[in-house]
């Protein structure tokens, strides 16, 4: 295992970056492609050109290997948009969640990813941290929203960030309804109405 360091966390350039490059972009379409279920390391090193040991020393298991692709796709997302106004900023936010969800590559690898999270702890775990970094990557818009006196002290940030996509993945995942950005922007609005009449004054919210 390259430097001692967990599957799948060296981040070096040169060669091992291309390979890394390589195989994420071969997991992304062997999970787009069969699921969580039918992904399997020696698939994807085929794919990627790369040798077996490759793949195994690297990443170990295939949920070290989603694990990874999880990290990449966190650090390869928009950073937020800053509009001056909260309604602004959320929308900016909701119709990224959208492009994601109906991108024909992405949209089907996030349903993969969230249907493999839901019977396997360590990639749950993984598309636990993924939503962490990208709700922790809108939450200043909020916190300006704050001190702009758009929405009360005490407003918790993430919670509002949340509240934007929650309803999209809701659609995507068990309602069917067609995603579209006129669903983005009544996702953005009801969460700033939420969240200008205290829905997400929290403890917490007080702390931060």
């Amino acid at each position: 295992m390259p430097d001692g360091g967990d599957p799948g966390t060296v981040r070096p350039g040169g060669r091992t970056a291309r390979v890394r490059e390589s195989v994420l972009r071969a997991a992304e379409d062997a999970l787009t492609e069969q699921g969580f279920t039918g992904l399997d390391l020696a698939d994807v090193a085929r794919r990627a050109g790369v040798g077996k040991t490759t793949v195994y020393r690297r990443w170990g298991t295939v949920t070290g290997l989603v694990a990874d692709l999880l990290e990449d796709m966190a650090e390869q997302s928009a950073p937020r948009t800053e509009t001056g106004s909260l309604l602004g900023d959320l929308t900016a936010n909701a119709r990224l969640v959208l492009r994601t969800l109906t991108d024909p590559r992405q949209g089907p690898l996030f349903k993969a990813l969230i249907a493999a999270a839901t019977g396997d702890e360590k990639t749950a775990a993984a598309l636990h941290r993924f939503y962490d970094i990208r709700v922790r990557e809108w939450a200043p818009c909020v916190r300006q929203a704050v001190e702009r006196g758009e929405v009360p002290e005490g407003t918790d940030a993430h919670e509002v960030v949340r509240a934007v996509s929650a309803p999209l993945y809701y659609h995507l995942l068990i309602s069917g309804v067609r995603l579209d950005e006129a669903l983005a922007d009544r996702a953005a609005g009801a969460a700033v109405t939420a969240a200008r009449a205290g829905a997400y004054v929290t403890d917490r919210g007080r702390k931060t």
